[in-house]
């Protein structure tokens, strides 16, 4: 199964529409990829908080139109990074869209965990309930979102859900890349699964972005890591590698606690 990251660089100097418009050639040039991942907001930059309300967008909307058509045109799955969704009955969400090769949305995850401590986006969106799971031909995707990262519980939830490869995208501050780097081979370990992690180039609102997009094997070893600027970080996996190393270390069979008593 071949992989690519790209990793945009999200700057103030460049309008939404342009960017959608770069972003979305950006993905039809990927033909001879099977998933494509894309960042966290990558239309208003994670850390614009100012601008969620005014650039949010129905599900449904622009960003949904576009990334369907890019993903039919390249023939690839795509996660298509995150959206600012208005929901026309609640808050707003940090939401994922993720389509098929026919151009299909196959799932949409509204993020669990929110970023800000007590401001920013923890205050100005609402946090998602639901986990979420794609069948894809090669593997099953865990799908995360950038400070999910942080949660060792929501990547444990998602293998026993069936996930074999977790696909984090986000918009991670340069300031804190060694924890990016640090918890992206952590889930790929503690897993046995992996991992897909794509993040956001550039500075905007303020903050430079750490880069680094990164795919770990289910060992933890890093296959593939971008550099700090704009970069497609393409790369081949071996999809039976998870089942593989799962029978050569059995460690999810000696799990004890967070399981379900055993009925009597």
């Amino acid at each position: 199964m071949r992989a690519s990251l790209i990793q945009i660089d999200v700057n103030e100097r460049e309008s939404v529409e342009s960017r959608r418009r770069r972003v979305t050639a950006l993905v039809r040039e990927q033909t001879d990829a099977d998933l494509v991942v894309l960042p966290e907001l990558w239309t208003t930059g994670a850390f614009a908080y100012e601008e969620f309300a005014t650039e949010a967008e129905p599900l449904e909307g622009p960003t949904y139109e576009a990334m369907a058509k890019a993903a039919s045109d390249a023939g690839v799955w795509l996660h298509a990074g995150s959206i600012p969704e208005r929901d026309p009955e609640g808050p707003l969400y940090n939401t994922a869209l993720i389509f098929s090769p026919s151009g299909d949305l196959a799932a949409a995850y509204r993020k669990i965990h929110r970023f800000g401590f007590d401001k920013g986006e923890a205050v100005l969106m609402g946090a998602g309930q639901e986990l979420v799971t794609v069948r894809l031909p090669e593997t099953t995707l865990g799908v995360a979102t950038c400070y999910d990262l942080r949660f060792p519980e929501l990547f444990r939830a998602l293998v026993d859900a069936g996930a074999e490869t977790m696909v984090v995208s986000a918009g991670w501050p340069e300031r804190r890349r060694a924890h990016w780097t640090l918890l992206a081979q952590a889930r790929a370990v503690e897993n046995q699964a992996f991992v897909l992690a794509c993040g956001t180039a550039g500075t905007h609102a303020g903050v430079p972005q750490a880069g680094h997009s990164i795919v770990v094997d289910p060992w933890g070893e890093v296959l593939a890591e971008a550099g700090a600027g704009e970069e497609i970080l393409t790369v081949d996996l071996d999809p039976a590698k998870v089942a593989a190393t799962r029978e050569q270390f059995p460690a999810l069979k000696d799990r004890l606690l967070g399981l379900e008593p055993p009925r009597r």
